[in-house]
């Protein structure tokens, strides 16, 4: 079997035609749902960009135990899993994330991989000298830090050699990606991602497609908002939103591409075909831009999916309402490739919904590390938040103790202890290490729970306010969504001080 895997970063759903987007048309998009199966209930599982994919290699939730982290020795990689069936697995990737100290175990585990420069934050070029000044001149002060030598610094030397349509690291990946086929598709028995940081900020994109969203702004370069409530003028809010819709038309042009050569190649003939994103992205929606600080309304945590296999195509243009996650991808990639699905694996294989939309599963759960607990069932989304954000109980469970881009530091370790096993851990003990002081700013980011604000417990009723403006007070609803609450977290063996801490905030 073969299979192929196109993974964008932080996609609104609701940009999306097939998801009732209007705002833009998305044809290719739409002419995907047209040829495979659309789920319309797909969300996240773990926050934000590698601890999802922790969830989609490993078939399990994450931020119960960890936050921003390399893949564990315990956990299954279904890469990894791909070899002992027998299918070769290449990885494609302009992700940069992958190559720092939080993500340096994932792209390992793949027979091949192929990384493409220039991404965001990438520290791929330099200039050290006079050009900086100039450089700087032309970018919005809220991303112009001159203190900074990582966030604005390597974008704004990175831009200076993306001039052509082709430099672009998107581009460059899908190119890549041809390559491949080219001298591969018609061998059997592997499975390629084909993977881009777009649309992910800052919102980069061709000169041409930013011209279809012009608007009234003048200043210098804006396309990157902060990760904070929206506090601009019109015409900068404006501006970052036009910005997004053109980079999101380049991914939607990308994948019209991709299609073109599937047709071309009569590849849907013997090659599954499988697209979505890791998380959704805030673009002014309940006055938040972005991700991790705010509660993960429907915009950050209900995203597309798209599943295309030979054997049911008989079943192209539906959609499945059944309730589904990011851990899902991991034993379907499984199944597909015939590679037997670990015990330890927490997800459910999807090819079962595309024959019957039936679906055993009544709730999921959803999360930062640290942060709220999330419940949702298909109706209601329920926030579930510990009373006092500011002082909890926390510890990181991991053997590969590093954080987002740097590793543990001698101080934090000291405090650790071997502990364990967990359940999913395969008899291995793990380190608890202790959260730092939320006075220790240095070791602190968008990631760990005291940057998280609006923490209060609420529950939304999807049907009746798809926006989330309006919670409601239904102790029926709120008592069976605890219960779901409890039980997953059992299936999950949550910490017992993660466990203890919703206790004390739901069930007092």
């Amino acid at each position: 079997m073969k299979t192929v895997f196109l993974l964008f970063d932080s996609v609104n759903r609701l940009m999306l035609e097939p998801y009732g987007g209007e705002l833009l048309k998305t044809p290719n998009f739409k002419r995907l749902a047209e040829r495979s199966v659309t789920f319309d209930n797909h969300y996240i599982g773990s926050m934000p960009c590698m601890p999802a994919r922790r969830d989609m290699q490993s078939g399990r939730h994450t931020f119960l135990h960890r936050s921003w982290g390399p893949l564990e020795p315990f956990d299954n990689s279904f890469p990894e899993l791909l070899k002992s069936s027998g299918s070769y697995s290449h990885l494609i990737s302009d992700h940069y994330h992958y190559f720092e100290d939080g993500g340096a175990t994932y792209h390992t585990r793949y027979n091949s991989f192929d990384f493409i420069r220039g991404q965001e934050s990438d520290p791929w070029k330099v200039m050290l000298e006079a050009p900086i000044d100039r450089i700087r001149e032309q970018y919005h002060p809220s991303q112009n830090d001159p203190a900074s030598k990582q966030n604005p610094y390597h974008y704004m030397i990175n831009r200076e050699f993306i001039k052509e349509e082709a430099d672009f690291p998107s581009v460059k990946c899908f190119a890549a990606g041809y390559e491949f086929l080219d001298k591969n598709r018609n061998a059997d028995n592997w499975f390629l991602q084909i993977e881009t940081f777009d649309p992910h900020e800052p919102f980069f994109a061709p000169a041409r497609l930013k011209e279809k969203f012009q608007t009234d702004y003048e200043g210098p370069i804006l396309d990157w908002p902060r990760y904070e409530r929206v506090s601009e003028p019109q015409d900068e809010i404006d501006e970052l939103r036009a910005n997004y819709m053109a980079l999101l038309t380049l991914c939607d042009e990308l994948l019209g591409k991709f299609l073109d050569y599937f047709d071309e190649h009569d590849m849907w003939k013997d090659t599954a075909l499988i697209l979505t994103t890791d998380h959704g992205f805030l673009l002014g929606e309940h006055d938040w831009w972005a991700k991790n600080r705010m509660p993960m309304y429907e915009e950050i945590s209900h995203i597309p999916l798209f599943v295309y296999h030979p054997d049911h195509k008989d079943k192209a243009g539906q959609r499945r309402k059944s309730l589904t996650q990011t851990i899902d991808l991991m034993p379907t990639i499984c199944e597909i490739h015939g590679a037997e699905i670990p015990a330890e694996v927490a997800g459910q294989s999807l090819l079962r919904l595309l024959e019957k939309d039936e679906s055993d599963r009544e709730a999921a759960i959803f999360g930062y590390w640290g942060g709220g607990i999330n419940v949702v069932d298909g109706r209601y989304t329920y926030f579930c938040y510990p009373k006092d954000m500011q002082n909890q109980e926390l510890y990181q469970y991991t053997l590969m103790p590093t954080h987002m881009t740097k590793m543990f530091t001698v101080d934090e370790l000291k405090s650790a202890s071997l502990v364990g096993p967990f359940d999913f851990t395969k008899g291995v003990p793990l380190l608890r290490v202790a959260h730092r002081s939320k006075a220790d700013t240095k070791t602190h980011s968008y990631h760990f729970p005291e940057k998280m604000l609006d923490t209060t417990t609420v529950l939304y009723d999807l049907e009746t306010d798809p926006g989330q403006t309006t919670p409601i007070d239904d102790p029926q609803v709120t008592e069976r969504l605890n219960a779901a609450l409890f039980r997953l977290m059992a299936e999950n063996d949550a910490p017992a001080e993660t466990v203890q801490r919703m206790k004390d905030s739901l069930l007092d």
